[in-house]
């Protein structure tokens, strides 16, 4: 099993940045990749990011390339999401999410274990 907790959401205005955490707890972390999501109100969850185990690859969404950047330190087995430029659109719910493969994926079914999120909210 693993356990993740997502800290760093709040309220935002547009264009300001936040920079979310994710502590992972319970298997050795630098044997998974890591993946954000977020969920918005009435909408289904979509991919934001992802990294594989080693931090060496990363993926984005279109929508977030350029002003979000996905990190981690697994010394510290912590993943980040730096957030920049915020959007109103960016409103949802954050999720981090961990997968037991070696490669970074941008698909939800390849994640075992998620986090229970935290709200992201920028006003305009």
């Amino acid at each position: 099993q693993v356990q993740l907790v997502e800290a760093g959401g709040g309220l935002v205005q547009a264009g300001g940045s936040l920079r979310l955490s994710c502590a992972a707890s319970g298997r050795t972390f630098s044997n998974y990749a890591m993946g954000w999501f977020r969920q918005a109100p009435g909408k289904e969850r979509e991919f934001v990011a992802a990294i594989s185990s080693s931090g060496g690859v990363t993926y984005y969404a279109d929508s977030v390339k350029g002003r979000f950047t996905i990190s981690r330190a697994n010394a510290q087995n912590t993943v980040y999401l730096q957030m920049n430029s915020l959007k109103p659109d960016d409103t949802a719910v954050y999720h981090c999410a961990a997968a037991g493969i070696v490669g970074a994926s941008r698909m939800s079914q390849r994640y075992d274990y998620w986090g229970p999120g935290t709200q992201v909210t920028v006003s305009s």
